[in-house]
């Protein structure tokens, strides 16, 4: 064989070595981010930061809409979810009620029909209340919530607002008339309006009321104080706020994921698109924006990782809801 032909010949392996034996998956046609919860809440925050860094940083070709689905606190989303079976353009935004609702409720989803995508933020809990409300600590609410029955609001029935709330209540020996509402950014408007003494919010769900002066948080559910970012009164900030182990409420930990689910039966590759997506999502500097000024824990699950945090806040889950006669029978 002469050089020309060897050269020929080298060109045409190093050429065939070079080219893939399969593009990566890629939308062909417009996304639909599913928030599983009303206008304003936590869920729907999330879904929208996404979907306007997504949009900035053209991370897709195709345009991406947001739709809410919010009724049967949060089960809509998930079943349309669940009914999209083998669809990769339906993204489902939803928390831990993907797998605690099922426990406790009679839904027509169970997480095990989504495919899941990733946990991607912790989202930490406040005691809030009325800003002319007279309690200064979480000590003075409870010792007031022992003489009369207060009504605690909270997002949705039987999901997370609500097992924290029968949390306190088992810890502090008080009882709460727990009142759900579609979101909380609903619960912060009923206790804007005094229809409400407190509710659990996450602090991007009630951080314009704070900064309105319509209510205050007294602590956080966190080991720790939350992290010093910008000031969101003239004087406070997150990292103002003690813990509720300070004041005495003795629980130190308590956190909401933030995860993100497409229907069941997609394809390897679809998933893996959506993976990466939101990996892509979190280098941004908007993410980190949305991370501190929403005072949320930045994390990333997938795969293993995530499934064993599932199975683990479902012992933790099991135990309240058990306790409380919530489970499915």
């Amino acid at each position: 064989m002469n050089t020309s032909k060897l050269m020929l010949s080298a060109a045409a392996i190093m050429l065939a070595g070079a080219a893939p034996a399969h593009a990566a998956w890629q939308p062909q046609k417009p996304i639909e981010f599913v928030a599983t919860a009303g206008p304003g809440g936590g869920t729907d925050n999330l879904a929208r930061a996404v979907q306007s860094i997504v949009t900035k940083y053209k991370l897709t070709d195709q345009p991406v809409v947001v739709v809410n689905k919010g009724g049967g606190s949060g089960a809509e989303g998930y079943v349309y979810g669940k009914a999209s079976a083998g669809d990769p353009y339906k993204v489902i935004f939803g928390t831990s009620n993907a797998w605690q609702q099922p426990l406790v409720s009679k839904v027509a989803f169970n997480y095990t029909d989504l495919t899941p995508i990733a946990a991607m933020a912790q989202d930490e809990f406040l005691l809030w209340v009325k800003q002319d409300a007279p309690y200064k600590t979480a000590g003075d609410f409870l010792k007031a919530a022992a003489a009369t029955e207060f009504k605690m609001g909270g997002a949705q029935s039987k999901d997370t607002d609500e097992v924290l709330a029968r949390m306190i209540e088992k810890v502090a020996h008080v009882k709460f008339t727990y009142i759900p509402f579609k979101s909380g950014a609903e619960a912060a408007v009923q206790l804007a309006g005094g229809h409400i003494d407190s509710h659990v919010n996450n602090p991007s769900e009630s951080v314009g009321q704070w900064r309105g002066s319509t209510q205050r948080p007294l602590c956080a559910f966190s080991p720790k104080r939350l992290p010093a970012g910008p000031k969101v009164t003239a004087t406070e900030g997150w990292s103002d706020v003690p813990t509720c182990a300070e004041q005495g409420l003795a629980i130190t930990q308590y956190e909401q994921p933030r995860t993100v689910w497409l229907p069941g039966k997609v394809s390897a590759e679809q998933a893996a698109f959506y993976t990466d997506l939101m990996k892509k999502v979190q280098a941004t500097p908007e993410w980190k924006d949305y991370i501190e000024k929403t005072s949320q824990v930045d994390t990333f699950l997938t795969g293993d990782a995530f499934d064993a945090f599932i199975k683990q806040d479902l012992d933790r889950v099991k135990q309240v809801a058990g306790e409380q006669g919530w489970l499915v029978k």
